[in-house]
């Protein structure tokens, strides 16, 4: 029998989803998703699964939320269990997708704590691997973002922050992980078009992405002699938390996604399909690889 939250007919991909304006929605950090409107899509009544994660252990960081929610949500139905990482002021949000993977009968755990403290990143890696009696998936998607004018308005507060939550906490997760996971793990990073084609206004965080790139590509290399499949996903702009937080200005938030060939942002549920990809063994000969979910916008 079909199930009626997938939707198989043809669709113009240019009008599935809210296109802009938006409304101001200003938010203190980190953001909440209820809290935005539209609210975004996570795959709740969309994503369905066919067990192609079926007894995997995946951690995911930044799991509460925006991209990381719509992960933990797809690969809990294709038959993973799942524990998710986030800070202790977004359990509001890591509780209410608890109840949403526990009510279908999947398994989920949540692991509160900060990236930015190494000892924290590694202490992670151990929980996760004790919680489910294994490690064999890692989504590092966990980021911080806020746009400012240019360079003199990034202060080295901000610059640290974003260097320690996107770079540092990326190597000391990956390392503590490389120690317990066995052959056929795979870990999954996410850059961002910002990796490729920097802008002014997010100087720190385009930075942090390049380097994720690199940081990606030679992982890639070292890890798959343990039989360890490294891959990065490159997001567009995405309808998340992360931008009417500080992400972006109000000015922008109006108009977010306008620029790409789509004319709108992408939803959390659009990028699901590539983590599973990445993760199942159906990408087995997929490793080192960035690919770009981008609304149309090219990345090279």
């Amino acid at each position: 029998m079909a199930d009626d939250r997938f939707d198989a007919s043809l669709r113009d991909p240019r009008t599935m989803y809210p296109a802009p304006p938006f409304p101001r929605q200003p938010q203190d950090k980190p953001g909440f998703t209820e809290e935005m409107e539209p609210r975004p899509d996570h795959g709740e009544e969309s994503y369905v699964g066919n067990g192609r994660l079926k007894g995997r252990k995946a951690l995911i960081t930044g799991g509460d939320s925006g991209i990381g929610r719509a992960v933990a949500i797809a690969y809990a139905r294709e038959g993973a269990e799942v524990a998710i990482n986030y800070l202790d002021a977004e359990e509001e949000d890591a509780a209410s997708l608890a109840r949403l993977i526990e009510d279908e009968g999947g398994t989920i755990h949540r692991l509160p704590g900060d990236l930015k403290d190494k000892a924290f990143c590694r202490a992670l890696i151990e929980q996760a691997r004790e919680a489910m009696g294994g490690l064999d998936i890692l989504v590092a998607n966990a980021g911080k973002q806020v746009r400012q004018p240019g360079i003199e308005e990034i202060s080295d507060e901000q610059f640290d922050e974003t260097v320690q939550t996107n770079i540092y906490a990326l190597f000391w997760l990956t390392k503590a992980a490389l120690k317990v996971m066995p052959a056929g793990s795979a870990i999954i990073t996410v850059t961002s078009n910002q990796g490729f084609s920097p802008a002014p206004y997010l100087l720190d965080y385009a930075t942090t992405k390049f380097a994720i790139r690199g940081f990606t590509e030679a992982l890639a290399q070292g890890a798959i002699e343990q039989g360890v499949r490294v891959n990065g996903i490159a997001p567009g702009p995405f309808w998340t938390p992360l931008q009417p937080s500080g992400g972006q200005t109000q000015d922008k938030v109006e108009e977010f996604g306008k620029g790409t060939p789509m004319g709108r942002p992408g939803q959390p549920a659009e990028l699901a399909p590539a983590f599973v990809y990445l993760a199942s063994p159906e990408s087995s000969y997929v490793c080192g690889e960035i690919i770009g979910i981008t609304g149309g916008k090219p990345i090279s």
